[in-house]
Formats: C-alpha cells, structure tokens, sequence
C-alpha cells in the first residue's frame, strides 16, 4: 500500500484527530519534528526550547519543534495556571510578540529570550483550555505524545526528501547541539524506521537524588544488559524522550498510543517487531532526575521511591533469569519442526517455572495456530518473537523472580551479569552491602559505555 494511503487510512481511523489544532507561524515544508508533551512545565519547557534552538541554523530550517501542552479537565488548578501561563509564553513565540519577562524570572525568563532570539521553528497544540483537555478515560502522557505526533504527520506529508522523521522529546530533557544533525545522519542510510538516542539522566545537586538516580539507571542499563545476554530482539531502553521514528514507521504500527504511562514501552515494542530498531550513538539527551508522582511508574516515580529509603531499591534481577530466558529463547528459535507439547516439554527441563508460565499464557493453544500459518523457519520465528514479546518477556522475569529467583543485591547483581558477558568491572566494592553513592556513580558510568 502506498504512504499516500496509508495515511489517508490512519488518519481517518486511528488518529487523535479533533478538536485540537496546531499553532505555528510557518507550518510548511519540514523534513522532521521534535514532538514535546508538556504537563505543568513552564519551569522546564523553555530551558528545553533553548537547547534545541543552539543547534545549527541550517538543521533548525528543516526542523519543527512542537509542543502539545495538555491536562484532564480535572487536574488541579496550579497546574492549569501553569499550562495557561506556557501557553502565553508559546503563543507570544509563535507570533513574535514580547511577552511579559517580569512574569517569567530566572532560567525560565532566560529560556524565553533564548528561543525569541534563534531561528527555531515552533508551533504548539491547545490541549489544556477549557473544551480542549485531553478525554479523562485516555488522558495521559500517552495521548499528548499522540495528539502531537498524529499532528507531525501532516507537517511531514508535504516533505519530498526523505528520511520524514518525529522525533519524541520530553519537556524537561535537554539536548546537545548536535542532536538534530546527529539523528539525522543515523537515518541516513534508509535502512532503519526506529530508534533510540543514547541518554543520560541529569544529576541532581542533592546527593540522595543523585544516590537515588543512579540506582535508577543502573537498573535500566542492568536490564538491558540482561536482555542482550538472553539475545532478546527487545533488549533496548525504553525512554519517550528518546524514541525517534520514521513517518512510514509511525504508521505501520498504526501510530502512538493513549496510555496514562509506559507508553514509551508499548510504542517501541510496537516498532520492534516491524523492523530492528537503531541505537543512535551519533548524539545523547539529557532526561532529568527529578522526583513526580504523577504517573505510578518511570523514571520521577521511582526516583522518589528510592529517596524515601526503600531497601528493595538497592535490588536487582538475579541474574539466572536471564540465564532461563537465554534458553528459552535458544528453543523457541530451533522449535519450527516441533509440535507444541514436546516445546512446553522442553520448556519445563529448562526451568519448571518456565514450563509453568508457557502453560498459562496458552503456548499450546497459540504455538500450533503461528506454525500452521508459516511456511518457513524465518516467518516463524518472527511470528514467535511477535508473541512472546517485550511485554511477554517482562512478564517472565516477574513470575520467575516472584516465584523462583528473588532479586539480589545491585553489586551482584551487577558482578554477575559482568560474568556473563565475558566482561570484568574495572573497581572493587562489597558485593553484598548496598552501594554508596561514589560506587554507585563508578557502576554507572561503566554501564554507560555499554549500553
């Protein structure tokens, strides 16, 4: 089907569609745009604005920042304030207007004046006012992200040069000057639809925070290091303000969805079983560490979990369930001649727990309806890996580690997984005592060379 129709479908049957509607004061031709969803930000969006407006000019030219700023028709009123008052401040960019500095003091006033004073592309999208709010039942970051990346579709529709990208950025992520360039010289080559731009988490000035943070992306990067042992296809970070894709990519998972939070997992374990996705060393984003309680999972929540001192936040995954999830993977790629109940057989001498899982997930109902319908071992086991997904994967390493392998301490933990690929971390440290922060912070940077 061609991308003319494609879009013409998706726009007609999945997209957000009304009532909202984009503010800009030059929507043509653009050759990718940098989607922003913003809840309450008015402290952090325009330091944001700012560090995407230092890149070069020539990139700026191609590019449209677009920011949806969003709420339910519930939410409080300090953070509808908060979102009028960006509002102002985006519709006075947009227009050229002067806006009000004295409202807007310290970094957020020097933000502003940054963005006023650079060539950057802006538009944004009402979804605050009343009427507007995004619905109760599909509010969410989910659905900002959706209401601005649908929107990044017709802004790219009229672009001949390909590759049409949208980029999804958070408000309060800082870029580097090179994160245009960077990520469009990944997509150079045509080759990939998605992917992911390296990252790493401000560090907050507090030393707790910062414990708290670290800890934090060590167990990312711990997971993702637990999956690339298993040779997992979905062994890559998911973080929204990270995620880059084409526009065919976009539609051919048939868009963002609403989601209240996690959307960013779903999305890119949407992606991934359309085609590899690509890690993009060519340039790095800066997500913040700051405390929120605003979704029940992510990065704000967890950093404010592990601040409030809960011993379990100094545990990780024991290792060997990646070692279950390495065997399990290694059958389920060798099972096309192999009727269901010899694979949950299998399944069962690899780890009973594994046997347990598979049966109730239903493999023997749904292995035999995947291999009748392919007709040669590369379909299957792209049909295989389009079931036991990422979200099948995170759910086997839960049962496992509830039932089986309780999770260790993160030096350990981390020594282990070390082991397993073959690698030797360069320091010393207890491995059974919980890490203080200058360990922590060493751990981290290790880990960041390689994943």
């Amino acid at each position: 089907m061609k991308k003319d129709s494609l879009l013409h479908d998706y726009l007609n049957r999945y997209a957000a569609g009304l009532p909202w509607q984009l503010q800009a004061a030059d929507s043509g031709c653009v050759e990718q745009v940098v989607v922003i969803p913003a809840y309450a930000e008015r402290d952090n969006l325009f330091s944001t604005l700012a560090s995407v407006a230092a890149n070069p000019e020539a990139m700026l030219e191609k590019t449209m920042v677009l920011c949806v700023i969003n709420n339910k028709a519930d939410a409080p009123d300090e953070d509808k304030e908060n979102n009028a008052q960006t509002l102002a401040m985006l519709n006075a960019l947009v227009k050229r207007r002067q806006y009000g500095i004295w409202k807007a003091d310290g970094k957020v006033g020097e933000g502003w004046q940054t963005v006023a004073a650079s060539p950057l592309r802006l538009g944004f999208i009402d979804a605050s006012s009343p009427g507007l709010e995004i619905p109760d039942r599909t509010g969410g970051v989910g659905m900002a992200r959706k209401i601005g990346m649908d929107a990044a579709l017709g802004l790219l529709s009229s672009s001949k040069k390909k590759p049409r990208l949208i980029l999804s950025l958070d408000a309060d992520t800082l870029v580097r000057p090179d994160y245009l360039s960077g990520v469009r010289g990944a997509f150079a080559s045509g080759r990939s639809q998605a992917g992911m731009v390296d990252y790493e988490h401000q560090m907050p000035v507090d030393r707790v925070r910062q414990a708290a943070i670290c800890r934090y992306e060590i167990f990312l990067r711990y997971w993702v290091l637990g999956l690339q042992f298993a040779q997992s296809p979905y062994a890559f970070h998911s973080i929204g303000s990270t995620i880059v894709t084409t526009d065919e990519g976009y539609l051919a998972v048939r868009g963002m969805n609403r989601r209240e939070a996690g959307e960013d997992f779903y999305f890119l374990n949407k992606l991934a079983k359309a085609g590899p996705l690509r890690r993009i060393r060519e340039t790095r984003v800066y997500p913040s560490g700051r405390l929120s309680a605003r979704v029940p999972f992510g990065t704000g929540a967890a950093v404010a979990k592990m601040v409030s001192g809960a011993p379990e936040e100094f545990l990780l995954y024991d290792p060997r369930v990646f070692v279950v999830l390495r065997a399990w993977l290694s059958l389920m790629k060798e099972s096309f001649e192999k009727p269901a109940d010899v694979m949950l057989g299998e399944a069962g001498e690899i780890h009973a727990g594994l046997g347990e899982f598979l049966a109730a997930r239903g493999f023997l109902t749904v292995q035999p309806k995947i291999r009748a319908n392919v007709k040669n071992r590369k379909t299957y086991e792209r049909q295989m890996h389009g079931w036991f997904d990422g979200f099948e994967t995170l759910k086997l390493i839960n049962f496992l580690t509830r039932n089986h392998y309780s999770k260790k301490p993160l030096p350990f933990a981390v020594t282990e997984m070390m082991k397993m690929h073959n690698l030797k971390y360069p320091c010393q440290w207890s491995k059974d005592s919980a890490p203080g922060l200058e360990d922590c912070l060493q751990i981290l940077f290790f880990l960041r060379r390689l994943t």
